[in-house]
């Protein structure tokens, strides 16, 4: 499906914090995850704070909705399936989180350079993306 406007690159944005949010979550609360319980909880706060910043940021610039047409950037390349993380090893959890970090650092990058003309925006993103790239870096740091 493709994302041909402002407002279906925020939505599909919101989609993606929440799907993190969600899996980070259930890591938090899965006790195979307990030795990094702490950090899945931070990135399940983070990931809750994103949803209102993306939609902070979609209310702001409303007018610029209908506007700005975007092309060739689709949901296909940025969808994945998430195991269900209350089941996974400490392990795989880590790996899957560092995917989906990974995941969504590309979508902000993309998004950002999509909606170039809307400077604000596209400010915005990129920094969603670069604090994404943040937490590889403490998924990475992680003892496995």
């Amino acid at each position: 499906m493709p994302l041909e406007n402002f407002g279906s690159i925020l939505n599909f944005a919101e989609e993606l914090e929440s799907q993190d949010q969600e899996f980070y979550a259930a890591a938090a609360a899965n006790p195979a995850c307990a030795p990094c319980r702490v950090l899945f909880a931070e990135l399940a706060d983070e990931a809750g704070r994103n949803i209102v910043t993306v939609q902070r940021i979609r209310r702001e610039n409303v007018t610029e909705m209908i506007l700005e047409p975007v092309q060739d950037f689709k949901r296909a390349g940025f969808c994945e399936i998430c195991e269900a993380a209350a089941t996974l090893s400490a392990a795989e959890a880590l790996e899957t989180a560092t995917r989906l970090e990974a995941r969504a650092d590309r979508y902000y990058g993309e998004a950002a350079e999509k909606l170039k003309a809307l400077t604000e925006v596209s400010r915005a993103l990129k920094t969603l993306g670069k604090n994404r790239k943040a937490h590889i870096a403490r998924l990475m740091n992680v003892k496995r």
